[in-house]
């Protein structure tokens, strides 16, 4: 069997009533004759989104091939226990152009018992904002479901939701049941559990791609909604040149941000997971199987195996920035 190397898969380009042109124009994303490009999911195993590679040997096959024949040495032994054939996390790059629906999603138990699915706890990183974006993100007051209702029902929902400027680089950790949205200006990176529920609770009385009204979901919402008001929302970090610095830590991933100006060891002999590599600034030389190299370019994705316990990562210009992802 011919040994496992990075893995690039083709993104799958989403038309969203949202989208823009950030996907074409600013991470090369190549998105056909759709107009409003909203999402391209880097790398997904949803059943009838499943993702493809488009690099090496493997070019031509889907990721639940890959695992049906690779198991454990692609995502790790203790994911493929768990998980089977199906890659556990659904990975984005997300162009808002304009609002998008005020939102919820459930949580794992939730997810199941309505749509025998994975729940869905996210996080977002600002690859880039317009000067002023903002975004929706939790409540900015003490909340309840009495409290909630009163606004929702007298068309005030907006006056009790906390909005936070955006700039570059800001992280969001949006765990199941927290209401949430993104204004128009943001191209942000996001990683999920592999689902793809949303319940909508309110979508600016805007048409959809079809010209009707999107549907709304308000009685899952509220059963949804986690109403905790917390003092922040935001993720606070300090970024440390060649280093890996954590912004988000769940069950369900763990996502670094590695910013470096100088070639950089990264050891996973440790890790029983698969990593993934996102470019969100600059081009980046990847070294790994002894002396193999590619270039990972701003707003690409790679899925580095399991069974890779060893890289090294080298700035093509000045300075590259990448997320890092895995199961912990």
């Amino acid at each position: 069997m011919n040994k496992l190397y990075p893995l690039k898969f083709s993104p799958i380009i989403k038309e969203k009533v949202w989208g823009g042109s950030k996907l074409k124009n600013r991470l090369n994303k190549s998105v056909g004759k759709i107009e409003k490009a909203g999402e391209s999911w880097e790398i997904s195993s949803l059943e009838d989104n499943l993702s493809v590679v488009e690099n090496g040997f493997l070019k031509g096959n889907n990721i639940q091939e890959l695992i049906e024949v690779y198991m454990g040495d692609l995502v790790g032994d203790k994911i493929y226990d768990e998980f089977g054939l199906v890659f556990p996390l659904l990975v984005k790059f997300i162009d808002a152009n304009d609002y998008l629906s005020i939102q919820v999603h459930p949580d794992d138990e939730m997810a199941m018992e309505n749509h025998n699915s994975f729940g869905k706890t996210e996080m977002w990183y600002v690859v880039e904002a317009d000067k002023e974006a903002e975004l929706i993100v939790g409540f900015n007051q003490t909340m309840n479901q009495e409290k909630y209702l009163q606004n929702f029902g007298s068309g005030t929902l907006p006056e009790i939701l906390n909005i936070e400027k955006v700039a570059q680089g800001d992280v969001f950790f949006i765990p199941a049941g927290r209401i949430h949205a993104t204004g128009p200006g943001v191209l942000f990176a996001e990683i999920q559990q592999t689902a793809d529920i949303t319940y909508r609770i309110y979508d600016w009385e805007r048409l959809g791609i079809d010209g009707k009204l999107r549907d709304l979901h308000t009685e899952h919402a509220i059963e949804a909604l986690d109403f905790e008001y917390q003092n922040s929302y935001k993720t606070n970090y300090s970024i440390s040149k060649n280093e890996s610095i954590e912004v988000a830590n769940c069950k369900y991933f763990t996502t670094n941000v590695m910013d470096f100006d100088k070639a950089v060891v990264k050891n996973y002999n440790w890790l029983d997971s698969f990593v993934i590599l996102m470019a969100t600034k600059g081009d980046t030389q990847i070294d790994y199987s002894d002396g193999e190299t590619l270039i990972i370019k701003q707003g690409e994705t790679y899925l580095l195996p399991a069974i890779i316990d060893e890289i090294v990562l080298k700035p093509i210009a000045n300075e590259s920035r990448l997320l890092e992802v895995y199961i912990p």
